[in-house]
């Protein structure tokens, strides 16, 4: 019954929305100022404020900071420092790892191709790697060599089932002990290397390794774009990277996204920074970390998953072609209604009373989390970075929010929650 709702309460945000000042399909981002797009310059300041106290209080190094509203970009700024060490101030036009928000551009691409008839999205993934077929449950760890042993599972992997993090596949990195050892042992690359690696060979390795759980019974954060990295390449007939630029970054302008930055660009990434001592200082190489990237090394590795840097801006115009239905700047890359699927819960209950669903590229704002203030209208889509970033869209308002940090230590940092809400009592008309 929720399923239901949330479809047809969801359908009617996206579709029928009435605002006076909602934009048409063909809007592209232009600065204004806040008036104009039905917002309170007086208080958008208030983002200045949190912001510029969160960097005195050394919650955060620094931040770059993005609202837009019925395609009107009304507040670009940033606070406080790309690199403490080096004295380096942050910049608008910076440019972040934006890990986990590459997610939902995989998840487009994978969508891009499902319109032209590619597929079905209840394909088993199996049909198009060998490897993933038979997939065994997870039963029991050997600490002595890290093998495991499991039992058959009863469903196929589906291409669905990777794009909703239900597949049941883990995400070493972050995963429980187990999983993170069982990851290791085999070799897994979660993200971020400089190795001579393919997402071919990385699949394939991870296809042999056990799922937490049967394919579709349980929502566990996956590495299951990662999979669809590989996929695309698969269907596309073409590298990773180069599907993304071709059908995705060069119709939206977005100049700065990459796997890999050009020896141009290098010195705008923004390096991530962990506090130590009440110092901010450039965090060092970890067995999930490499500084390096994605400016040095081989250059080989597409993650679909969290491979990506961007900007602000650049994310921005990503976001508003969701908002547009599917168009930006006169290039359509997605239709409306499938746009409407995508934004429709697809996990049913499976994320319980968190105020979220989960639709087939972002998180989505449900009654529950509407109700609970401060995040936005029904049908918001949302999501964030492992390195400090965030961001949300709202179909109702026609509003964006981008937040970038790069940091490793956000025990006190609260200017996510903040800055959402301020957006949201910054809207006047």
């Amino acid at each position: 019954m929720k399923f239901y709702l949330s479809f047809l309460m969801v359908l009617g945000v996206l579709s029928s929305c009435t605002h006076p000042l909602s934009v048409d399909n063909k809007t592209v981002l232009t600065e204004a100022s806040a008036g104009d797009a039905g917002m309170s310059e007086e208080r958008l300041m208030r983002i200045d404020a949190m912001l510029t106290e969160a960097v005195a209080q050394n919650q955060i190094p620094g931040a770059v900071a993005l609202v837009a509203r019925n395609g009107k970009i009304v507040y670009h700024k940033a606070f406080g420092m790309a690199d403490n060490e080096a004295g380096r101030s942050l910049q608008r036009d910076d440019i972040f790892r934006i890990a986990s928000q590459t997610k939902a551009i995989t998840s487009t691409a994978v969508m891009m191709l499902w319109e032209e008839g590619k597929f079905a999205l209840d394909d088993p993934i199996s049909l198009y790697i060998p490897e993933f077929e038979n997939p065994l449950i997870f039963e029991a760890f050997n600490e002595a060599d890290s093998s495991f042993t499991g039992r058959p599972a009863t469903r196929s992997i589906t291409i669905r089932h990777l794009l909703t993090h239900t597949s049941g596949i883990g995400y070493g990195m972050i995963d429980d002990d187990n999983f993170r050892k069982i990851y290791q042992k085999a070799g897994i690359i979660d993200a971020f290397t400089t190795e001579d690696r393919s997402i071919e060979e990385n699949i394939k390795r991870l296809a042999k390794l056990p799922l937490h759980h049967e394919p579709g019974e349980k929502y566990t954060y996956s590495e299951g774009l990662d999979v669809l990295g590989y996929f695309i390449e698969i269907i596309s007939g073409l590298p990773f990277d180069r599907f993304l630029k071709e059908r995705i970054f060069d119709p939206l302008g977005m100049e700065d996204t990459y796997f890999y930055l050009p020896d141009s660009k290098a010195e705008r990434l923004v390096p991530v920074q962990n506090r130590a001592a009440g110092v901010w200082t450039r965090y060092e190489a970890d067995q999930y970390y490499d500084p390096d990237y994605p400016v040095k090394g081989a250059k080989t590795f597409f993650s679909g998953g969290g491979g990506l840097s961007s900007t602000a801006a650049d994310y921005a115009r990503f976001l508003q072609m969701y908002l547009n239905n599917g168009e930006y700047n006169g290039k359509r890359l997605l239709s409306r209604t499938t746009v409407q699927t995508i934004m429709t819960n697809q996990v049913g209950d499976l994320l319980g009373d968190s105020g979220n669903d989960y639709g087939l590229a972002f998180g989505i704002l449900d009654e529950t989390g509407v109700a609970r203030g401060g995040r936005g209208s029904l049908g918001t889509f949302e999501w964030g970075g492992y390195f400090n970033t965030q961001y949300f869209a709202d179909p109702v308002e026609q509003s964006i929010g981008i937040l970038m940090k790069q940091t490793r230590d956000g025990r006190s940092d609260e200017t996510g929650w903040k800055f959402r809400l301020l957006v949201g009592q910054a809207i006047d008309d």
